[in-house]
């Protein structure tokens, strides 16, 4: 009895000392130090682990994710979709050596939601850009028309159930990753809800982090043109 009571109390603390040293090793990191390593699961099967893909560059991005109760941030998905695009168009991965990774803080019934809102959330920027009586808007809303058209230049359509998911996306149910790496919040912008500070590293093929943007507002993160240039210079 007190041989098993005793393998009990240090098997106990051995799974305490183990999560302790993974919850250490998930920091903050700066530019040109080691990106941590994670192992999440996949929405679309599976789990990713950072260091099974030492030997390519990696663009891991942190979207906001809710921005309101139920409410999706519109910018993040359209960050995903121009992304899409361009690995449909120009087969990005391919040409960089790169995976393209988005992490969202919720657990797979939350992910899925974001998945199934996704044609709604385009169809809401379309509609903003296109009003039903634009000569009717007084000047405020105007000033919102040309803010809706400069940051959403290009239009996307999807049918639900047929949303392309050409990127992982890895679920971080308790967001013990974003709350490691300091980008988790419960209020940024505006908005008091469980949400990530959008957050974009470039990690290289060493796994060695070479570029990081944390968003300041909601609207200034670098599009995918600016990343693009960076993850050239990063591959050349």
């Amino acid at each position: 009895m007190k041989f098993l009571v005793k393998t009990l109390i240090t098997a106990f603390f051995c799974f305490i000392l183990l999560n302790t040293v993974m919850e250490a090793q998930i920091r903050p990191v700066s530019v040109l130090q080691s990106m941590p390593d994670f192992t999440l699961p996949v929405y679309q099967g599976g789990e990713i682990g950072l260091s099974q893909l030492k030997g390519k560059n990696v663009l891991l991005i942190f979207p906001r994710g809710l921005a309101g109760k139920d409410h999706w941030c519109h910018v993040c998905n359209y960050q995903y979709a121009e992304l899409a695009e361009l690995e449909s168009d120009q087969n990005i991965r391919e040409r960089y050596n790169l995976e393209i990774l988005f992490v969202l803080p919720y657990p797979r019934e939350r992910v899925q939601d974001w998945v199934d809102k996704f044609p709604q959330q385009m169809a809401d920027i379309e509609n903003w850009k296109n009003p039903a009586e634009p000569e009717k808007l007084d000047e405020r809303g105007r000033s919102r028309l040309e803010m809706m058209k400069q940051y959403f230049p290009k239009s996307f359509s999807f049918e639900k159930g047929k949303v392309p998911l050409p990127f992982p996306i890895l679920i971080d149910a308790d967001a013990a990753v974003s709350k490691g790496l300091g980008v988790f919040t419960t209020e940024w912008s505006g908005s008091k809800i469980e949400q990530n500070v959008p957050t974009i590293y470039i990690i290289d093929t060493e796994g060695v982090l070479q570029f990081k943007y944390i968003s300041q507002n909601t609207f200034d993160r670098p599009g995918p043109e600016y990343l693009q240039k960076v993850m050239a210079c990063i591959h050349d």
